[in-house]
């Protein structure tokens, strides 16, 4: 069987549809990559906030204020993406949004907190918004029997642009510096080059993905009071959902730990472990590598294993790079624990966007894919903001913050004991109303 086979995609998906669906993990993963983890997060910590001993929290306080944006906003756009048959006209807005606010970061300079914190805001709610979306459109292409490693593909791909982002950054920064330039001076431009790339491969999607769902005929001129009214459906007969509801719990435990991995992995590499930036890019760009290998393999191995148990694997994994990174005093010793972060981070994160597609109902896709980013949103307060907050009353003691990560991932595995997939898909199919249309 080849390895990017049709038998994994719904009739009447083409191979370049999927293709143009993978482009848009490739575009935003730049983002990710370089803004939020390699680049701009160790320049706003050293540079912009001067490492005020409150520069952290501040930094981990911005993104919650974004997640908690997206929490309140994702669901109920979910919910009006499903009925009027719009998640590719949001997408486009989002995506527009995300690349306009990276590009404005390169305005920062040291001192500029305020304007930093505003313009991190706006772009990590708008890449929020665009990665659900994305998500939605899964089901769509992928069979059930194959979600795991369309999922995978998309992933695993999306790390390949994330070293591109990062790559070509790399490369300009080890220029600036040889030219005796400051922080100040080559980060602004590394938003530039991640902008363009995101606009650029975003582009390829927008393109070659189309929206398959139909706008409900029943939908009259209060769009916004519909979808609420279709999200509180949702909640009332959330007992149907049970496995889904204890996905959710999980991933609101597990990705609080990945966020930590996201965003603050270069703050700890620079600060406790002693990387100087460069080192810390490369150290990334390593991470990334081994995230795709994880994504792409894991995601035909969790078809064939179940994704239960694919996931809950990564999860053991998760723990064991939290204690090595707690325990660890050396560079090489950290590196052991990013090339273990990088395999679970690619195999957790296509895990459990393919388990949320199998218990969302077709006709709800970007709803359940809106309350899948409400949980990992959730998430991405929850671990970012106890990292910053433990280290703020400890004096910066990072080590305890991270071995306190160890914690999230075990609770997630825990929580996800009890989820049953037979179950959850057939709770998903129960309900074929507004089944999706594949042409």
């Amino acid at each position: 069987m080849a390895l990017f086979s049709t038998e994994a995609l719904n009739p009447g998906v083409r191979k370049r549809e999927v293709f143009g669906w993978a482009m848009y993990d490739f575009a935003n993963s730049g983002y990710t990559t370089v803004v939020l983890t390699a680049v701009f997060a160790a320049y706003f910590v050293g540079s912009v906030a001067d490492a005020a001993p409150w520069a952290t929290f501040v930094w981990t306080l911005a993104l919650s204020v974004s997640h908690a944006l997206v929490m309140l906003t994702m669901p109920l756009l979910g919910a009006w993406a499903d009925r009027h048959g719009a998640k590719k006209r949001l997408l486009v807005f989002s995506t527009v949004g995300c690349v306009l606010a990276t590009a404005a970061l390169a305005w920062v300079q040291p001192g500029a907190v305020g304007l930093a914190v505003v313009l991190i805001v706006i772009s990590n709610l708008c890449f929020a918004w665009g990665d659900s979306l994305i998500a939605a459109f899964l089901p769509e292409l992928a069979r059930p029997q194959a979600m795991g490693r369309v999922s995978g593909w998309g992933w695993s791909f999306g790390y390949v642009g994330g070293m591109l982002a990062l790559g070509l950054s790399l490369a300009y920064v080890i220029w600036a510096q040889g030219q005796g330039q400051k922080a100040a001076q080559f980060v602004p431009v590394t938003m530039l080059i991640t902008a363009a790339i995101f606009a650029a491969s975003a582009l390829v999607t927008l393109s070659l993905l189309r929206e398959r769902a139909r706008p409900n005929p029943q939908v009259g001129r209060h769009g916004v009071a519909d979808a609420f009214g279709q999200l509180k459906n949702t909640f009332l007969q959330a007992r149907r959902y049970t496995d889904y509801m204890w996905l959710l719990a999980s991933a609101v435990a597990y990705q609080g730990g990945v966020a930590v991995a996201i965003t603050l992995a270069a703050i700890y590499a620079e600060q406790v472990i002693g990387f100087v930036q460069q080192e810390t890019m490369v150290l990334i760009f390593v991470l990334n590598i081994a995230a795709a290998i994880g994504a792409f393999a894991f995601g035909y191995w969790q078809d064939r294993m179940g994704h239960k148990v694919a996931l809950a694997i990564t999860l053991v994994g998760w723990m064991a790079t939290c204690i090595i990174a707690a325990l660890t005093t050396t560079k090489g010793g950290f590196w052991y624990a990013a090339v273990i972060a990088g395999l679970c981070m690619g195999s957790s994160q296509s895990s459990g966007r393919a388990m949320a597609g199998l218990f969302a109902p077709p006709a709800q896709l970007a709803e359940f894919y809106g309350l899948w980013t409400f949980a990992t949103r959730l998430a991405s307060i929850i671990g970012p903001l106890s990292y910053g907050a433990i280290t703020w009353l400890t004096d910066g003691n990072q080590r305890l913050a991270i071995g306190f990560t160890a914690v999230l991932f075990l609770i997630g595995l825990v929580l996800l004991l009890p989820v049953n997939m037979a179950r959850g898909r057939s709770a998903a199919l129960a309900d074929r109303a507004l089944p999706v249309q594949v042409a």
